[in-house]
C-alpha cells in the first residue's frame, strides 16, 4: 500500500498530510456508529491523516466531540482545522451566519471544551458573515492566535476580495474552497491570489457529491437520494454523468477507481494544495491512500482538462439560498 505523502500548508505553515481527513459524513446519533466513526478516525491517524477536518455545526457538535474522542492519546499525531459561524436548523440545513467577535470567542471555547484540547490547529469562519465586516471576524481568531488558543488562521469559500481583506489583517495559512475536475471556477482569479499570497488550498468536495466517484448509476440520481446541488438535479445530473463517463474509462485503464484519479487530480495541480477525503469507514483509508500512486501522462493529464473544462459540468455548485454565501 502506498504511504501518506505530506505538504506544506501555505508558506507560513506547517507539514501536513496531503489528504486530510473530512469529518462531515461521518456516521452519529447511535452508539455503535459512534464506535466505528472514532475507530476510523484513530486508523486514518495511524495511516498518515494528521489533517483532521471538522467543523463546530457538524451534527451540531457532535463531531468534535467524536474527533476529541479519536484523538484523546493521538494528539501529537493530529493538526486539527475547525469551521465555525453556520447556523443550522434541526434537520441539518444551514439557515444563516454568525461570525460577529463575541460569536467567534464563544465559538472557540466550546470547540477546545468539546474536542478536549487547548489549542486549535487551525480556525476558520466557514463563510463570509454579510452582516459583520470581515475584518472584524478576522481580527477575532487574530486575537485567539495571540491568547495561544489558536495557531493559524485559516478562511473558507471567499473569492480574491476578502481573501485580501483577511490576510491585511492577520496572516492567513489556508483557504479552504471547493476544487475538483467537476469545479474549476478557483483556478481563473482565487487560486493566482491565494499564490501571489503564499495561501495553501484545502479543497473539498473532490468527488463532486459522487459525480467522480463512478459509483453513482447512469441516467437520474438514486430515489432515495438527496442531492442539494442543482448540477445533481434531472437534465443536468444526465448529461453530467455522461461527461464522467471518460473519467470511468480513463480509471480502467490505468487500473485505479474514478475517485482515486479524481483525488490524484487535485493533488496534481499544485505542491500547495491538498485534498479532503470523506471517509466513513476503515475500509475507505487504503482507497484513498492508494491514489497517492496515480500519476498521469501528459496526454492523460490535456484530455482530463479538455473533457472537464471550466463549465462543462452544468448546473449550480450549491442552491441559491446556499450559493449567496459561497465564493464566486
Amino acid at each position: 500500500m502506498a504511504t501518506m505523502k505530506m505538504r506544506q500548508l501555505g508558506n507560513n505553515g506547517p507539514t501536513v498530510s496531503a489528504f486530510g481527513f473530512g469529518c462531515n459524513s461521518l456516521r452519529m446519533g447511535d452508539h455503535e456508529g459512534e464506535q466505528e466513526t472514532v475507530r476510523t478516525i484513530q486508523s486514518g491517524i495511524e495511516a498518515g491523516f494528521s489533517f483532521i477536518d471538522t467543523g463546530d455545526f457538524y451534527g451540531s457538535g457532535q463531531s468534535e466531540m467524536l474527533v476529541g474522542r479519536a484523538i484523546r492519546d493521538r494528539r501529537e499525531k493530529a493538526f486539527l482545522s475547525v469551521k465555525f459561524g453556520a447556523q443550522v436548523a434541526p434537520n441539518g440545513r444551514m439557515i444563516g451566519l454568525d461570525a460577529r467577535p463575541n460569536s467567534v470567542k464563544n465559538f472557540a471555547a466550546y470547540s477546545l471544551k468539546r474536542l478536549g484540547v487547548d489549542v486549535i490547529d487551525l480556525y476558520q469562519p466557514c463563510r463570509a458573515d454579510p452582516e459583520v465586516p470581515y475584518e472584524e471576524t478576522i481580527g477575532a481568531v487574530a486575537d485567539l492566535i495571540q491568547e495561544g488558543k489558536v495557531r493559524y488562521l485559516g478562511v473558507s469559500e471567499v473569492g480574491v476580495d476578502l481573501l485580501r481583506r483577511a490576510h491585511a489583517v492577520h496572516p492567513v495559512t489556508a483557504l479552504e474552497i471547493e476544487y475538483s475536475l467537476a469545479s474549476r471556477f478557483i483556478e481563473s482569479q482565487i487560486l493566482p491570489a491565494a499564490r501571489e499570497l503564499g495561501i495553501g488550498i484545502v479543497a473539498y468536495r473532490v468527488l463532486a457529491e459522487g459525480l467522480l466517484s463512478g459509483t453513482l448509476p447512469q441516467g437520474q440520481p438514486p430515489k432515495d437520494a438527496h442531492f442539494l446541488a442543482p448540477r445533481m438535479h434531472g437534465d443536468n445530473y444526465t448529461r453530467n454523468m455522461e461527461t464522467a463517463k471518460a473519467l470511468e474509462a480513463m480509471a480502467v485503464r490505468k487500473g485505479f477507481t474514478p475517485a482515486q484519479l479524481a483525488l490524484a487530480w487535485v493533488l496534481s495541480r499544485g505542491e500547495d494544495i491538498i485534498a479532503l477525503a470523506g471517509i466513513n469507514r476503515p475500509s475507505r483509508i487504503s482507497d484513498n491512500i492508494e491514489a497517492l500512486d496515480v500519476s498521469f501522462t501528459a496526454d492523460e493529464a490535456a484530455e482530463l482538462d479538455r473533457v472537464f473544462a471550466p463549465e462543462t459540468i452544468i448546473g449550480l455548485r450549491y442552491p441559491e439560498f446556499v450559493l449567496k454565501w459561497a465564493a464566486q
